[in-house]
């Protein structure tokens, strides 16, 4: 099933998630449809927050569906370490046509848990590493545009109102 994508305004996205405390069939159903959600949507990640559900599960591919093996679940996911700097364009599902360019660690770790509970961790580099950042922030209430200028910010929440208003959001 393919989970319509929550946007910017959404108080869902402005909250901590939930802890996921049980491992079972429904979670394993929902995590499918995420990745089908993220794939549909065109994202190379995506948190349950943004799809309207408060659960701290996000779902990572960097590939986009080129490697199956790239396929990441990251379920109560914290970040472990993070090291060095690099900028890039980044955008956001739930804030789409909106793209700016934001720092964040180039290497990143991050301890999670898998379907099964499973304690893991794995470190990234790059687009994964960003991806990693930008999801974990999703599960904490945070958007890509909390690290950008404040001036940015505002003009791109002026914009958002505007298309909110004209219905366009």
């Amino acid at each position: 099933m393919i989970y319509p994508i929550v946007k910017f305004g959404d108080p869902v996205l402005e909250k901590s998630a939930v802890e996921v405390t049980t491992f079972d069939d429904e979670l394993k159903k929902l995590i499918e449809d995420m990745f089908e959600s993220m794939y549909a949507a065109r994202g190379v990640g995506l948190a349950a927050p943004q799809i309207g559900i408060s659960k701290r599960i996000a779902v990572v591919d960097v590939t986009f569906k080129e490697d199956p093996d790239a396929k990441m679940v990251l379920i109560n996911p914290v970040i472990t370490h993070k090291e060095g700097r690099q900028r890039s364009t980044e955008g956001c599902l739930s804030i789409p046509e909106f793209r700016e360019d934001v720092t964040r660690a180039k290497i990143v770790t991050v301890r999670a848990q898998n379907l099964n509970g499973k304690f893991f961790e794995h470190t990234g580099e790059d687009l994964l590493a960003r991806a990693f950042l930008h999801e974990t922030d999703h599960l904490n209430g945070k958007l890509y545009i909390s690290h950008v200028s404040a001036l940015k910010r505002d003009l791109i929440k002026r914009k958002i109102k505007k298309l909110v208003k004209a219905g366009e959001w």
